[in-house]
């Protein structure tokens, strides 16, 4: 019984890096296309980004299940919240919040804030892998500099 307790747990752990890690080269991919008006690859990694609450809400229910602390519970509700957020604006209201002051700085501070609860979460779990998520966060914040470079 605690090999299979123990099994699930890293399984969950391996589904949670692996969404951060696609979530992370997803968005940069999101910049980059933006930056080249790559319309087929906006669209293509957008929809990575937002199935991705398959796995984190996979994630988020294996953790409870197995009665994980607060500070693993706590940040997947982050991180779910900004990928509906992320829904809601962009696929279902299909508003230009991003040209409206008073929706995008609370939009880009749910967004860091899921960002940091990622990285946080994958140094909890696994301290190696977390450096690489960390890596592909750092590669993210590349691709925004990059988009707004001239």
């Amino acid at each position: 019984m605690e090999i299979k307790h123990y099994n699930m747990i890293k399984l969950m752990d391996f589904i949670f890096i692996f969404s951060a890690i696609i979530f992370n080269i997803s968005v940069s991919l999101v910049y980059l296309s933006t930056k080249f008006d790559n319309m087929l690859l906006l669209q293509v990694s957008g929809s990575i980004v937002i199935v991705l609450i398959v796995p984190f809400s996979v994630t988020l229910y294996g953790y409870i299940k197995k009665d994980a602390k607060r500070r693993i519970i706590i940040p997947h509700i982050v991180i779910l919240f900004y990928l509906f957020l992320e829904l809601l604006l962009d696929y279902i209201l299909m508003i230009p919040f991003r040209n409206i002051l008073l929706l995008h700085i609370p939009y880009i501070i749910v967004f860091y804030t899921a960002e940091f609860s990622m990285v946080g979460v994958s140094f909890e779990r696994n301290r190696k892998m977390g450096f690489v998520v960390l890596l592909t966060f750092l590669i993210l914040i590349g691709c925004l500099i990059y988009l707004y470079m001239s």
